[in-house]
Order: structure tokens, then C-alpha cells, then sequence
């Protein structure tokens, strides 16, 4: 019996050992080494910046003026890099020069106001082979087959609602004649006399053609009424000499008209006008285009009737939505492929809608848009 008792409390004892070893904790497991750092990932190599040339023609009109810097404006806030050049006072050899330095500083793309139109054609062979797409803005580029494509506003429609701003106002539907109306448009060199010029005739043909339209001088033809450098004092002297030779004045022969192209052969006209005693009350109707500050205060003033407003704001967005479209490889945009000959074939082009501003509308147009403060025009 003693020994089955001390049996029992043998298994007892080795049971309890045994309860207790499973239920103690394990020892903890040796600490893992700890892994190496990764290597820190190398930065991201910056986007390269693209970088436009704007070749503008001259700084001594105000329409240039706005043209290169709306445009440097809207490439810069597009992240573009902008090389803006001026061509001194309409100096070929220097816009050449200019361009030429775009070319080797490294332009993607350029963008040019020819001074001569027909003048480009050497240098702008040396973009062509380093694959610089060109593109023709306001005027176009001719004898080149370099240029990609053309940005402007219609041209022969600026110059058709200037007639039929004549038309309108002097009611030629029911008038009798003569009536009689005077010419000027812009630099011979300029292409765009070629569309502005006969758009104004299309408007006025049939009443010349009928006889309502008379013009005494008998200048007619673009050679005759071209302005060199589409300057003021270039179309001052010469309405200066038709008023002479045509003995115009307000108690002498009757001026009804004039039909100018753009407003610096407008204002020309209105210091000549103004000289020979014509008043706000008999002046005659004097058209212009591009709502420049001295003849908007002149439609104010009753010394211009008209200008064909181009919004230099619209024209520079169309431009640069094509440059984006061309340098990523893709067709800008464009909406006529038919009218524009540079005498290599036609060139692709973008024509934005002109309006016309008037004493009626200017403040609408100008001001309330933001082109103008009611400052810049006291």
C-alpha cells in the first residue's frame, strides 16, 4: 500500500513538472538584423523648357508694340522660354540678323512679322534644315517654301468692312454722286495690302462702277496708294498734296471719303485734314484698323470714323495653341487652307474674326474688355 502511494505521488509530481514547462513562455526569439537602407531614388531630371522666337517688326508703332508682348505674355505663362525682337525702325538687314541669332541660340519654333515679306527667303532656308518650324503672323511670309503656317485675322474682310462702313454711312444705296472718296493702304512690301485693299473696293465696286464713286485724283491703283512703312508722315504728305491738287477743303471741293487701310495712314490723314480747316462738324469719313490710342481718341474726338479692331489678345492665344500643337508633334489648328499663296504653294493658316469699333461701340469693345483704361484714352 505504501508503495502504490508513493507510486501516485511520483506520477503526481512529474505530471505537474511536466503542465508547468508548457505553460512557461518562450524565450524570445534573437532580434532580426536590421536590413539596410534603400538607396534614396535620383531626382527626375527637369522638363526642358521650350523656347520661341517672336520676331516683330518694329517698336515705333503701338500695334507692334501690343502684339510682342500679348504674345511673350501668353508664351511665358505657358511655360514656354521667349527670345522678342524688334526690328528696329522697319530695318530688314537687322530683323535678318535677328532671326538669325533665334536660329543659333537654340528657338524651337519662330515666330515672324515680316518687315518685307519677300526678303526672308536665305535665312529662313537655314531653319528649314535645322527643322525650326516658322510661322507667318499678321503678315505673310512669300517666296519661301520654309513657312509651316500662317496666324492673322481676315484681311480682306478688314478691308471690306472699312468700305462698307462708307457704304453705310453715306448712304450710297439711295445716293446720287459723286461721291467723292480718296485711297491709302500700307507698305509695298506688306502682303496684306493685297487683301485689305481690294476688300475696301469690294464693297464700294458697284457704286464705282455706277458712277456714284468718284475719285478725283484718279489714284486708284495699289502702287499709286501704297504708304512705305505704313507711316503717318508718309500719308500726311501725300493727302497733304491732294488737297492741293484737288483744291478739297470745307468751302471748297467736297471730300466725302478716305478710305485708310490701318490707323497711322489714318492719323497722316486727319493732321492733314485738320491742317487744311476740316471741324469735327464737316469732317469727312476717315476709316482706319487696329483701334491704336491716338485714333480711338480721334473716334472720340469725331476726326476718324472707324476702326477695325484685331484683338492682338486673341491672335496671340491662336498662336500659341499652335506652337504647343506643333512642338508635341501634332496639327494646330487651322481653318483655311485655300487663300493664302506664298508663291510656293499655299500655306496653312488660322484667320481670326475682326470687328470694327466707332464712337457707338468703342467702350464696349476696348474698355469693358480690359484692352483699354478709361486713362489710357484721356
Amino acid at each position: 500500500m505504501k508503495r502504490s502511494v508513493k507510486a501516485l505521488t511520483l506520477v503526481l509530481a512529474i505530471a505537474m513538472i511536466v503542465s508547468m514547462a508548457a505553460c512557461a513562455p518562450a524565450a524570445p526569439a534573437a532580434p532580426a538584423a536590421p536590413a539596410a537602407p534603400a538607396a534614396p531614388a535620383a531626382p527626375a531630371a527637369p522638363a526642358e523648357v521650350q523656347k520661341v522666337g517672336l520676331s516683330m517688326p518694329t517698336m515705333s508703332l503701338q500695334r507692334w508694340n501690343q502684339d510682342g508682348s500679348n504674345m511673350k505674355a501668353a508664351f511665358e505663362s505657358a511655360g514656354f522660354e521667349v527670345d522678342l525682337q524688334y526690328g528696329g525702325e522697319n530695318e530688314v538687314p537687322m530683323q535678318i540678323s535677328q532671326i538669325e541669332n533665334m536660329i543659333a541660340g537654340g528657338c524651337d519654333v519662330l515666330v515672324i512679322a515680316a518687315i518685307d515679306g519677300g526678303s526672308l527667303t536665305e535665312v529662313l532656308a537655314d531653319a528649314k534644315t535645322q527643322g525650326i518650324p516658322v510661322i507667318a503672323y499678321d503678315r505673310l511670309i512669300t517666296g519661301t517654301d520654309a513657312v509651316s503656317y500662317y496666324a492673322t485675322f481676315d484681311n480682306f474682310l478688314v478691308g471690306k468692312f472699312q468700305g462698307q462702313y462708307i457704304v453705310d454711312a453715306l448712304d450710297l444705296a439711295n445716293a446720287t454722286g459723286p461721291i467723292n472718296v480718296e485711297y491709302f493702304t500700307g507698305d509695298p512690301g506688306d502682303n496684306n495690302i493685297n487683301f485689305l485693299f481690294p476688300g475696301g473696293l469690294s464693297a464700294l465696286q458697284p457704286y464705282i462702277d455706277s458712277g456714284v464713286v468718284v475719285c478725283p485724283s484718279g489714284q486708284t491703283d495699289i502702287g499709286q496708294v501704297a504708304t512705305v512703312d505704313w507711316s503717318s508722315e508718309n500719308s500726311q504728305a501725300r493727302m497733304e498734296n491732294l488737297i492741293t491738287s484737288n483744291n478739297y477743303g470745307p468751302n471748297a471741293t467736297k471730300l466725302d471719303a478716305v478710305l485708310c487701310n490701318n490707323d497711322s495712314t489714318a492719323q497722316g490723314v486727319t493732321n492733314a485734314l485738320l491742317n487744311a480747316g476740316y471741324t469735327p462738324d464737316n469732317f469727312p469719313i476717315v476709316t482706319g484698323q487696329d483701334c491704336d490710342i491716338v485714333s480711338v481718341k480721334n473716334l472720340i474726338a469725331g476726326t476718324q470714323a472707324m476702326s477695325v479692331f484685331k484683338d492682338t489678345r486673341t491672335l496671340a492665344n491662336q498662336v500659341v495653341a499652335m506652337v504647343k500643337a506643333i512642338l508635341a508633334g501634332s496639327e494646330p489648328p487651322i481653318n483655311d487652307t485655300e487663300t493664302y499663296d506664298n508663291g510656293t504653294g499655299v500655306i496653312p493658316s488660322f484667320l481670326c474674326e475682326p470687328v470694327f469699333a466707332s464712337a457707338e461701340n468703342y467702350r464696349e469693345l476696348l474698355i469693358d474688355s480690359g484692352y483699354y483704361t478709361e486713362a489710357d484714352l484721356q
